[in-house]
């Protein structure tokens, strides 16, 4: 059965880790927007205390150095910074 772009889009487990006032974040989530990919968006600088610890966490797990944008695809590749070549190829657009 042949599937389309949206529909095995969906299908990955996509996080994005940015900061809301940070403006390649901003354009990474209006990409992921208008590509209509889901994803997990985590502005970590609007968490407090312990559940900013865990993000930080799990940011680092992917990217060591925690900069901002860092959009996470399947758990296995990450994407630092706004690269939109790089995620237009992650969802084949």
């Amino acid at each position: 059965m042949a599937t389309n772009q949206t529909e095995e889009n969906a299908r990955k487990d996509v996080t994005l880790f940015a900061l809301s006032t940070c403006v390649w974040c901003k354009k990474t989530k209006a990409l992921l927007e208008e590509m209509a990919v889901p994803h997990r968006r985590i502005d970590v600088d609007l968490l407090k205390g312990e559940e900013r610890e865990r993000a930080l966490a799990e940011l680092k797990r992917f990217n060591p150095l925690c900069s901002f944008p860092s959009l996470v695809v399947d758990q296995s590749t990450c994407i630092v910074g706004f690269d939109e070549a790089r995620i237009k190829e992650a969802f084949k657009r």
